[in-house]
């Protein structure tokens, strides 16, 4: 059965071929006027190889000389063909983003798209996709079956890779991409270690930035809501923040345990006021839940950040345009994400490449909330 090309962000379109008259490109020209490789070599000034290796997405042309072809094909109009293109690459020109979960039966999906994180990751891969001229597919991958369709649009070249964005850290996606031999990437790094590429941020350097900075506003009381601890970037905040605070004296971090969500961090402030009434300060490691602990905090008649102060994890434009705004620790989403899609297209290119790391450094923006 022939494989139906999945849907989402974006489809690759598909070209008619050239016909019996002769290379795709010259019956496109000759059946409707349309510019040619021919035309942009001659207002590039380059050659028609030229131009064909910029098309095709090769990496030998020097960047200068790729950056004037692309002007020529912009002046021209010239519209490659799909078709032809990939017999010559084998590549579709499309990548598919997996936003990929566990949910368990009958339970909700563990994926909020109300969390800005989301778009963020979005346009940073796009940020790196667009000037290699690549498509990239949304598919969701919260089930058996979800993830079975994933593999098996690769598998029949509906795309060339996968870029991975996993919420759980128990997720058997990145482990089934690698045992199935896909290229792919994720963010952040996988919950076990399996040879797969991936990018992250020093998270444990992001949450003792947190931790040295509520004891240098003379926190003394200081509590710590996580995120799920099956997550390795969750565990990494956490035994950072800890880690930081008992260098300071704090021997023991009251921690309530969330889910990345809004409401979660409502029902874990909640309860940690329950529980310690004598709270200076929080440190939540994502923004949306710095956000619930805020709303909480102020349910109680807790001021921020005269009564406690607040930081939270993301630097998300959430989190800048709250009241107070939020004091957050940066990890440069867009960055990681650009630097996903470059590690796949290079792997695409060149598969025996080695499987790769990359890890940012986080800032910390200071705002109202702490």
């Amino acid at each position: 059965m022939e494989a139906t090309p999945p849907t989402g962000l974006g489809v690759v379109a598909t070209a008619h071929d050239g016909g019996p008259t002769g290379p795709p490109e010259r019956a496109r020209a000759a059946g409707s006027g349309a510019p040619t490789l021919e035309d942009v070599a001659r207002v590039a000034g380059v050659s028609r190889a030229t131009v064909s290796r910029v098309v095709n997405g090769q990496r030998r042309v020097a960047a200068e000389i790729q950056a004037v072809v692309r002007e020529a094909i912009a002046t021209t109009g010239y519209v490659p063909n799909l078709a032809a293109r990939s017999l010559v690459t084998r590549r579709t020109g499309a990548v598919i983003v997996v936003v990929s979960g566990v949910e368990e039966q009958g339970s909700p999906s563990t994926i909020d798209f109300a969390d800005p994180f989301f778009g963020r990751v979005v346009g940073g891969m796009l940020r790196a996709l667009r000037p290699r001229d690549v498509d990239p597919i949304l598919m969701l991958a919260e089930t058996d079956s979800d993830r079975a369709r994933v593999l098996s649009s690769l598998r029949n070249g509906n795309a060339d890779g996968a870029l991975v964005v996993s919420t759980r850290g128990d997720d058997p996606m990145p482990r089934l991409l690698v045992e199935a031999g896909l290229p792919a990437v994720v963010f952040a790094r996988p919950g076990r270690p399996i040879p797969l590429s991936f990018v992250d941020v020093a998270n444990r350097d992001g949450a003792r930035l947190a931790a040295e900075h509520l004891v240098a506003r003379g926190c003394r009381h200081v509590a710590a809501i996580s995120g799920p601890l099956d997550v390795p970037s969750a565990q990494d905040r956490l035994s950072g923040f800890q880690d930081a605070m008992a260098r300071h004296g704090q021997a023991f971090v009251p921690t309530v345990g969330g889910n990345f969500t809004y409401e979660s961090g409502v029902a874990a402030m909640t309860s940690l006021l329950d529980g310690y009434q004598d709270l200076d300060g929080v440190f939540a490691s994502n923004d949306l839940m710095a956000l619930g602990a805020i709303e909480a905090l102020q349910a109680a008649r807790r001021r921020v950040p005269d009564d406690v102060r607040v930081v939270g994890f993301d630097d998300s434009s959430l989190g800048a345009l709250s009241r107070p705004a939020l004091t957050s620790v940066r990890q440069p989403i867009e960055e990681m994400a650009a630097e996903m899609a470059r590690i796949l297209l290079d792997t695409i290119a060149d598969p025996g490449r080695r499987v790769t790391s990359t890890i940012f450094e986080p800032t910390l923006r200071i705002r109202d909330s702490a």
